[in-house]
């Protein structure tokens, strides 16, 4: 006679290994639901706002509250954007930016990483220490940082100008007094600053992953290049670049994505969104949205343009991701 204990286990028991197989494969997406849900709220729905946004002409925040109709007006804000000359500067300066900011950073962040690499472990331990600051300060602290710096009355900048000799002040730059300069109004020279800003927050991240991606290194290679008399230039590029270049694709890709959408550091050195001539697709999508008159529309319509960009750049490095996967 079976009992109702026995029930469970006989049950259990006639289970097939396909039925079962399906249940466990259930089970990492029933743990991943949470995230989703999150991510469904407070990405992807706002984001969903912002296309359909991008489809209407809003001018107002009654618009907005629902207090007023949203006249529908298809690709028209597409269309006067991608018609807009001042579109193609903010495109221009964005990618120009970009592409600067990336080399940089690779660069200075590589040789970070290299240096650590070489370093003993006290003293690599100092190094990363102090190199991790710049990456963990906000980039609102960081800016107000540099922006102090470059302060046209009392910034460390003006300071060592002033300090040099009058004769070589002149010679070298015509001027003597640099009290109150603007160091912001020049564009080329506000992208400098930019640039410099962007970097010291950025190269950390791609030193340390550069120092972990060396770590996987056999050293036996070194030794060995060293002993036939290779140089150190000859020794990175023949070896420790080819085995690194998933990493250095990986970091390209995502400093790609994190320079074209620049816009805390822009926002405060700028003092705002009155210099246009400096504006990058980020900060151009505000000034449009929210300067007065507001254009919601059309900031929405920006925001979209920037996205799409971005999302072709994420898809390179996911594929990038998947075929480092395979190859491994």
């Amino acid at each position: 006679m079976t009992t109702l204990t026995e029930v469970p286990e006989a049950a259990a028991a006639r289970e097939t290994p396909a039925r079962r197989r399906r249940r466990v494969d259930r089970l990492p997406y029933l743990l991943l639901l949470p995230a989703l849900v999150i991510i469904g709220v407070l990405l992807l729905w706002p984001l969903g706002q912002v296309v359909a946004m991008s489809f209407y002409r809003l001018n107002s925040v009654r618009q907005l509250r629902g207090d007023r109709e949203w006249p529908w007006v298809g690709l028209g804000n597409y269309a006067d954007i991608l018609s807009d000359p001042f579109f193609l500067t903010v495109l221009r300066n964005t990618v120009l930016f970009a592409a600067a900011n990336v080399l940089l950073t690779m660069i200075l962040g590589t040789l970070v990483g290299l240096l650590l690499n070489r370093l003993g472990r006290k003293m690599a331990t100092f190094v990363a220490s102090c190199v991790m600051l710049a990456w963990a300060t906000p980039a609102l602290t960081g800016t107000i940082v540099w922006k102090w710096i470059f302060d046209d009355t009392s910034g460390l900048v003006t300071w060592l100008f002033n300090a040099l000799p009058d004769g070589l002040s002149n010679g070298l730059f015509g001027r003597s007094d640099w009290t109150g300069y603007g160091w912001f109004n020049s564009p080329l020279l506000f992208f400098a600053i930019l640039t410099l800003v962007v970097v010291w927050h950025s190269f950390p991240f791609i030193a340390v992953s550069v120092l972990a991606g060396l770590k996987s290194v056999p050293s036996e290679l070194h030794e060995a290049a060293r002993v036939d008399g290779a140089s150190p230039w000859r020794v990175f590029w023949k070896i420790t670049f080819p085995l690194l270049r998933p990493v250095f694709g990986i970091l390209i890709v995502l400093s790609t994505i994190w320079d074209f959408k620049v816009f805390t550091q822009q926002f405060v050195l700028a003092g705002g969104t009155q210099d246009r001539p400096t504006f990058m697709l980020a900060i151009y999508s505000y000034a449009e949205a929210f300067s007065p008159p507001p254009k919601y529309g059309l900031g929405a319509a920006i925001a979209v343009i920037l996205t799409l960009i971005l999302l072709v750049v994420t898809g390179f490095y996911v594929r990038m991701v998947l075929r480092q996967e395979d190859e491994s």
